[in-house]
């Protein structure tokens, strides 16, 4: 589980000594850290806390040091509930894929959590690489609201943030979010997306959502309730992976390429340091922002209601 997320977080370290200031990487590490273990937490105690319909027949759910309770299924003894929903966060907060449980078995908000790590971007650590530049998307658009707070011309690394760098930058963000949408209505509304579902009706929402979320922001797992292996869901996966995960390289070379020809300039009064945990907590909002205002309906319609209805005995 440490291997899963080494590499992708060392990176931050490595970018931290490129750019000459280590505070910068440690910044952006300390972002991804404090959303991981934020998440992390919630699913946990998802899991711990099991299906409250089992209390009510008298069955004891809850996992403690006598009781090997909270929701078990669809995960392995030897793992168990903690380690596995471990397992879960991070092998989707670092486009990894690999499952040592079956998260279509989680709980609502269980499954809400690995779900909406994957939508956030893949920039909680992230790929290796890629989950950096993604993150440094997100430190650009956090940059051009503070300028626009302060009134002043943004900056990151003593470099300018200009109109095409945060036009690049809602490109590299709204594509993927776009894509997994957009996909996820076509199937919803399609005779060939409604076949492949197992679980007809809240839960079967979620496992096409969590199937495009996946192919597009770059993970290999998924909600195996759903029947993908069809030429209907092959075809769309497939245009979702090539639309959403490799035409962000291009947005994210063409800032990289502006930023590099721009001419250094000295911080002043006006600049906002990117390092304190003031820009840490800018950075840590500008991606949750990002991902409730795109997402937040859309898990509304399938875990956020799932577990409302769960709780109710339904």
């Amino acid at each position: 589980m440490l291997s899963i997320l080494l590499i992708s977080a060392a990176f931050c370290i490595a970018f931290g000594q490129f750019v000459g200031d280590l505070r910068q990487g440690k910044a952006i590490l300390a972002a991804m850290t404090i959303v991981f273990v934020a998440l992390l937490a919630l699913c946990v105690g998802a899991e711990q806390s099991g299906n409250p319909l089992f209390e009510r027949l008298g069955v004891d759910t809850h996992a403690s040091s006598q009781s090997s309770g909270g929701n078990m299924e669809g995960k392995e003894t030897r793992f168990g509930i903690v380690n596995s929903a471990i397992w879960a966060t991070a092998t989707t907060a670092a486009s990894n894929g690999s499952v040592n449980a079956m998260h279509d078995s989680f709980t609502p908000l269980g499954g809400l959590v690995p779900m909406w790590m994957i939508q956030l971007g893949e920039v909680i650590y992230g790929g290796v690489g890629c989950g950096l530049y993604g993150m440094i998307i997100f430190a650009l658009v956090a940059v051009f609201v503070a300028g626009l707070m302060i009134g002043r011309t943004p900056e990151y690394l003593g470099k300018k943030i200009g109109a095409f760098e945060i036009q690049m930058s809602a490109v590299a963000v709204i594509t993927p979010c776009l894509v997994v949408l957009v996909g996820t209505a076509v199937a919803v509304v399609s005779e060939a997306g409604l076949a492949g579902i197992a679980n007809p009706g809240i839960h079967g929402f979620s496992e096409i959502l969590y199937a495009f979320s996946s192919a597009g922001n770059n993970n290999g797992s998924a909600f195996g309730g759903l029947s993908v292996n069809t030429p209907f869901y092959n075809t769309m996966l497939g245009f979702a992976m090539l639309l959403s995960r490799y035409w962000l390289i291009i947005p994210a070379l063409a800032i990289a390429g502006s930023v590099a020809s721009k001419k250094t300039v000295p911080s002043s009064a006006g600049t906002l340091p990117t390092h304190t945990p003031l820009f840490v907590a800018l950075l840590i909002g500008t991606v949750i922002i990002v991902g409730a205002l795109t997402f937040l309906p859309a898990l509304a319609l399938g875990p956020i209601v799932e577990h409302v209805h769960m709780i109710n005995g339904h």
